[in-house]
């Protein structure tokens, strides 16, 4: 193991986006317990720096391969196509015109119910997105349009958080 390989070599993993989320965690814990630093007590404060930081580099790559976004950006970053989320924000136009629409739907829900109704709706888009972005990262390797769908699938976390705010202030009313 090397410091600078990549999460997925450092689990011993496929670079894929269908990931088995069990081999992911025992391989966690497999790794942890190889670099845990109370392993290295006996061999000085230098040795247990190092073995915080493989612990450090391992939670770190754990993290990002067990969230199915995340693991999206960090397979497309590695393929030579980095999400760019900050300055690279064009969606195409019926993306926009279906948020515009989610948004005045939220804006226009008058109860928890309604707010819940659109919160499975847009479950379900996001369902059907994250199934999109597998097959467009691990078949087609269609690694542009697949940066695509990352960045919307981001849109798309957004709002629903924004509707879990909304969900929350709706029950403090009550």
């Amino acid at each position: 193991m090397k410091l600078s390989d990549d999460d997925f070599t450092l689990f011993g993993l496929p670079p894929r986006q269908a990931l088995n989320r069990a081999d992911l965690d025992a391989r966690r814990r497999e790794l942890q317990a190889q670099v845990h630093p109370d392993r290295f007590a006996a061999e000085g404060a230098a040795a247990q720096r190092v073995a915080m930081q493989w612990a450090v580099r391992v939670n770190e790559a754990y993290q990002r391969l067990k969230d199915p976004l995340s693991r999206a950006a960090y397979l497309c970053a590695l393929r030579g196509v980095p999400i760019d989320a900050e300055r690279n924000t064009a969606m195409p136009a019926a993306f926009l015109m279906q948020q515009m629409a989610w948004r005045e739907a939220l804006d226009e829900a008058a109860d928890a119910a309604a707010v819940e109704a659109l919160d499975a709706e847009i479950a379900q888009d996001e369902g059907q997105r994250l199934a999109q972005l597998t097959t467009l990262l691990d078949d087609a390797k269609d690694t542009a349009a697949a940066a695509a769908t990352v960045r919307a699938l981001m849109f798309v976390a957004r709002f629903r958080h924004d509707i879990g705010r909304r969900l929350e202030a709706l029950d403090a009313t009550r």
